[in-house]
């Protein structure tokens, strides 16, 4: 199997008829990839996933020119460690598609079936959502990760990536139509939009409602702002990930200050780190010192209400605006607050529906805050970091989504479908 990487590319002048003829191009596709068997798919993924494997190399080479554009840029260390891939990343990438091979395929099950009392057999029948447009910034493993999991659903997908991470991108997506091609699948099943010029994602989102059938954004604040405001077809997406960790009056201490830690720090620039902690007032005297200094030790700024700062001179004063704040770095906003009354209730009022969790021996108050917090996703004794698609067995996920409709949390391959009735007859006619 041999992988063409894409070259580079001429400068687009006219970005609206280049984006018709993806979308065109799009549509076509997914009429062959709804039809294909699962048998297909999951071949064409292996092939990428091998093919991923085999041009490890090139990757490399083509992340570190965006690492090192990026670097001369300025951008900050969490963005440079959202972009930077090495070995065990890329091999990690590859292990999330086999993963998603080893999924159950969604498409034609038959999710409900019952008849009729004039004998019509009525079945709701999965299918693809259709071409999904997909606009991310900064980590290129996401262009794998979507690519995988639209094809596994029967999904054609138009992915346009961040500038900064262009090279990765396309040596990435080089992979995909590798495997694509090796399974006879159009290689328009996987699209990569081949600019960096922002008039292409202004045309997405307003231009191409006859092509698109839902859009994906995945990146900062702003970016999601723009793609929920603007388009034109149905968002799937969440604006930011303000997620909290509340300690407990009847937390273990040893498991709190690890899972503090972790849901901190272990990446601080994904959407499912901590930015907020709240202690319990009746923990305080046992559990806040210790936890706050490990953070401090560790290299993380602490911004605290009045009680927080008397732990530690180190400690900054948080503003009204701390508590609202996705960090997405080595900082966090720390509060003791009044039972769990209080941590639901700052919960509610600051937090973003993305990812809470609470520390606690009482069960009780654990189900309680599971009920009564109305987050996409919440945990009990469990790290926040764990609010990710490969770690709830879908295998990867095209990002979490903190609405309401359609899907809620890690969007995988069964959220990325829809149904269909299929009614059977005998010759019945309505009177």
């Amino acid at each position: 199997m041999s992988v063409a990487l894409e070259k580079e590319q001429p400068a687009v002048t006219d970005i609206p008829e280049l984006m018709r003829g993806l979308g065109r191009k799009a549509v076509a596709a997914a009429q062959v990839l709804a039809l294909a068997s699962e048998k297909v798919k999951n071949a064409a993924l292996a092939w990428a996933a091998a093919s991923l494997c085999a041009q490890r190399a090139l990757i490399l080479a083509a992340n570190e020119r965006d690492l090192a554009a990026a670097r001369a840029q300025g951008l900050s260390a969490p963005l440079l460690d959202r972009l930077m891939l090495d070995e065990p990343r890329i091999e990690a990438v590859a292990r999330a598609l086999h993963d998603i091979i080893a999924l159950p395929d969604p498409i034609g099950v038959v999710s409900a079936e019952w008849r009729r009392p004039n004998g019509l057999l009525i079945q709701r029948v999965v299918v693809p959502l259709g071409v999904i447009g997909m606009i991310y910034e900064s980590r290129p493993n996401v262009t794998a990760d979507a690519g995988a999991l639209c094809l596994k659903s029967g999904n054609v997908v138009i992915l346009r990536g961040g500038s900064e991470s262009l090279h990765s991108n396309r040596a990435i997506h080089a992979c995909l139509v590798a495997g694509l091609n090796s399974a006879a699948l159009p290689a328009e099943c996987v699209q990569l939009v081949p600019t960096a010029d922002r008039a292409a994602v202004s045309f997405m989102l307003c231009g191409m409602t006859e092509y698109l059938d839902v859009l994906v954004p995945r990146g900062g604040k702003s970016l999601v702002e723009r793609v929920q405001a603007e388009a034109r077809v149905p968002v799937i997406g969440h604006l930011e990930g303000n997620c909290h960790v509340y300690v407990h009056r009847q937390a273990q201490l040893a498991m709190a200050r690890a899972i503090v830690l972790n849901a901190k720090l272990r990446r601080t620039g994904v959407c499912g780190a901590a930015e907020t902690l709240l202690i319990d007032r009746a923990a305080a005297a046992t559990h806040l010192g210790p936890i706050v200094h490990d953070l401090l030790e560790a290299g993380c700024e602490v911004r605290g209400d009045a009680v927080v700062q008397e732990v530690d001179v180190r400690v900054r004063a948080a503003s009204e605006e701390d508590w609202y704040r996705e960090f997405l770095d080595a900082i966090i906003a720390v509060r003791v607050v009044d039972g769990i009354d209080a941590a639901i209730a700052h919960i509610t009022q600051y937090g973003s529906a993305h990812t809470e969790c609470i520390v606690t021996e009482d069960a009780a108050a654990a189900e309680r805050f599971l009920r009564e917090v109305d987050s996409a996703i919440v945990l009990h004794n469990a790290s926040t970091q764990f609010a990710d698609g490969g770690e709830f067995g879908m295998g990867a996920e095209i990002g979490i989504s903190t609405a309401r409709f359609h899907a809620r949390g890690p969007v995988g391959v069964q959220q990325l479908t829809s149904y269909k009735y299929v009614v059977r007859g005998q010759g019945q006619v309505r009177p």
